[in-house]
């Protein structure tokens, strides 16, 4: 019996979206491995972006910083020169 794990950031995504998951996890093992899809369990756990952290820091910090007008880096000045 196959078991998929597929963990995401709690962002909102929609049952519909989950659904798709579900299915196309299912489709893959069965194309690919020929699995019995009455068999296969695909799991997804939806986890808090506070409790998610990429390269030292939680998702929540990295998102918020990429949102926030301060964190934008300032486009240089372009300078014609003669």
């Amino acid at each position: 019996m196959p078991y998929v794990n597929i963990k995401i950031t709690r962002d909102g995504v929609t049952a519909a979206q989950k659904a798709r998951l579900i299915a196309g996890a299912t489709e893959l093992l069965v194309s690919v491995l020929g699995k019995n899809p009455a068999t296969t369990v695909v799991v997804i756990d939806e986890v808090d972006t506070d409790n998610w952290g990429i390269a030292g820091e939680q998702v929540t910090v990295r998102r918020s910083r990429k949102t926030s007008p301060l964190s934008t880096p300032a486009t240089p000045t372009q300078t014609s020169h003669p």
